[in-house]
């Protein structure tokens, strides 16, 4: 066998090249995160063929002293860190010093600098991994790296890559989230000669919208929500799209923690669970979001292109991220505006219904202008005093004159079709419902109500069930005692490989009780944290709710009608029933005098 020996200088940048370089976005990456750790406020990117033939990032950053130049295309020297110390507190997105030597070594490399003090900026070349001398050079404050002829010195590398379409189409979305995390940056990006995205920079909060909508479309910013929360120590802001607004692939979902785009299996259980009941299955949420916490709190040195962190405090990141969502997602009513959750956790309360004036639809003459007393009758509920109303035998109640803005979100029922959705007429023209699917969520949400009223409630089994585990889930058992007794069960381990459960959740007592167990322990094991059992139950309680709610082909009168709209706008999550599918939508009179061709 061959003596060891050490590998050349070369060999063990291209080696790193294999780690931190996969394709041509990676190399964008890099160079982006290098300019903005250098405070660039303007960051110019072209490409040619895809980013095979040139890869050119320019920025207005800081610059590079002319006598680390050399210093900078040097295997893990940086200015980034100096200690073990700040290693543990990153707060820059590059740190490691493996960028740029890796990129050398793979192509035809060239560095352009100049700090705001020097007169003449200074360029250093390097060829495979091979450095020129350095010489002045014409360059504004700043910094321009060109990189061409990618991977020229690997043609087994050069053949992996893709189409230049879809190299280019990496480097695009790469941009995109770039853009979205740092507004406050001018981000140009030209392909080919041809100038492809330019974001302006942002100066406020209130225009951070608008490169929400330049890069992924005003349709999502009309159909999500604004999130601002901030709770132990940690801050959580962006957009989380409308259940209605779901997706068949997960290509709008982008989580950004302190600035850096980071994929996180955390992050990913807290938003599925915070969806649940309320998407589509097969559909995936779009979403811009953005952590903000104390670097202590994550370590970003756990994947060699820094695409993936670890988490101090898993736990307690999974249940802020979970309330923070679940609570935006839980006002949008049918019929509302979407909620803003502000820093705080408070969420901005929807208008109250009670005691509102209700509006008779003159020209119809049909008489449903109903007063909210009616309404209480049919739900069982109390409400507000209605306004004095007089009566019409032929036509009905007819209230005091009111504002157009009075007419409630989803308006007031004219008709049923067919017995199975109910027609009403809002200030924005025509609301078709499904009578069932907004009735079983009114149900399920009431059942929901009714069962954390009560708490978790359990029951001694007659006969304890012995499961045979693996040591490690039964020391998880044993660990988490406190844990599964908050959830309802009493589990005491009864061996190395063995627990015994003597009381379980009385809602579940009838099902699988060893799996929830081992579902329960995957979850605690995994995500720290575990809503199995409310899941579970929730299933249970959204079957109860389907056979408890109106059925189809049910004739409903207009007060019954109008009872109906009227919890709709009251109910959390009412946009959609338990499967995830709509309970309403709108047609606005624009919408409708397409359809007739009016106005042509």
């Amino acid at each position: 066998m061959p003596r060891i020996h050490a590998l050349p200088a070369e060999l063990v940048n291209q080696i790193a090249a294999g780690e931190v370089i996969e394709r041509p976005a990676s190399v964008v990456k890099e160079l982006i995160e290098n300019s903005l750790d250098a405070g660039a406020q303007r960051i110019e990117i072209d490409i040619e063929e895809g980013g095979a033939r040139l890869i050119r990032v320019r920025d207005d950053g800081s610059g590079i002293d002319a006598d680390d130049l050399p210093l900078a295309i040097s295997a893990h020297a940086t200015s980034k860190i100096a200690s073990f110390e700040d290693l543990e507190k990153v707060g820059t997105l590059g740190f490691r010093g493996e960028a740029l030597p890796s990129i050398a070594s793979v192509s035809r490399f060239a560095l352009t600098s100049r700090t705001a003090q020097a007169t003449s900026a200074t360029r250093i070349e390097v060829d495979g991994g091979k450095p020129h001398s350095q010489r002045p050079a014409q360059h504004a404050p700043g910094t321009s790296v060109e990189i061409r002829d990618l991977f020229y010195n690997l043609p087994a590398r050069r053949k992996f890559l893709r189409a230049e379409r879809t190299e280019f189409n990496h480097i695009d979305d790469l941009v995109k989230s770039i853009a979205l995390a740092h507004g406050s940056v001018e981000i140009r990006l030209g392909n080919n000669g041809k100038i492809v995205r330019l974001y302006k920079p942002l100066r406020s909060v209130e225009e951070a919208s608008r490169r929400v909508a330049d890069v992924l479309g005003q349709e999502f910013v009309d159909n999500s929500l604004r999130v601002d929360h901030e709770g132990a120590a940690m801050r959580l802001t962006g957009w989380v799209g409308l259940p209605t607004a779901s997706r068949s692939q997960a290509d709008q979902q982008y989580f950004h923690v302190n600035g850096r785009l980071v994929r996180d299996r955390v992050v990913a259980h807290a938003v599925r669970q915070a969806y649940a009941d309320v998407l589509f299955h097969g559909r995936h949420p779009a979403f811009v979001l953005f952590l903000e916490l104390d670097p202590q709190g994550v370590d970003v040195n756990v994947h060699p292109a820094k695409s993936e962190v670890r988490f101090r405090e898993s736990r307690l990141i999974h249940d802020f991220l979970y309330r923070s969502l679940h609570e935006a997602l839980a006002g949008a009513r049918a019929g509302m505006q979407p909620v803003v959750v502000e820093a705080g956790g408070e969420s901005t309360p929807f208008q109250s219904m009670q005691g509102s004036v209700l509006r008779h639809q003159s020209g119809l003459r049909l008489g449903i202008g109903e007063p909210l007393a009616d309404y209480a009758a049919l739900l069982g509920t109390p409400t507000a005093a209605s306004p004095v109303t007089s009566f019409d035998p032929a036509f009905g109640p007819t209230p005091v004159d009111a504002e157009e803005s009075d007419i409630p979100p989803l308006g007031y029922a004219i008709a049923q079709v067919h017995g199975v959705f109910v027609l009403a007429q809002n200030a924005h023209g025509l609301i078709v419902v499904d009578m069932h699917a907004a009735h079983e969520r009114i149900t399920y949400e009431r059942l929901k109500l009714a069962q954390a009223g009560e708490g978790i409630r359990s029951q001694m089994l007659l006969v304890p069930l012995m499961i045979a585990l693996s040591e490690k889930e039964a020391t998880i058992v044993e660990e988490q005692g406190e844990r599964f007794s908050e959830l309802g069960f009493d589990i005491a381990r009864s061996g190395p490989q063995g627990i015994t459960v003597r009381r379980v959740p009385s809602l579940l007592a009838a099902g699988d009780v060893a799996q929830l167990v081992r579902d329960v322990i995957a979850d605690l094991s995994t995500h720290g944290s575990s809503r199995r059992i409310e899941e579970v139950g929730n299933e249970l309680l959204s079957t109860m709710a389907c056979h408890g709610s109106v059925r189809a082909n049910r004739r409903l009168t207009l007060p019954e009608m109008n009872a109906l709209l009227r919890d709709m706008e009251a109910t959390e999550r009412s946009a959609q029933c338990n499967h995830g599918r709509p309970t309403w939508v709108q047609l606005t009179m624009q919408e409708l005098d397409r359809l007739f061709l009016r106005g042509r």
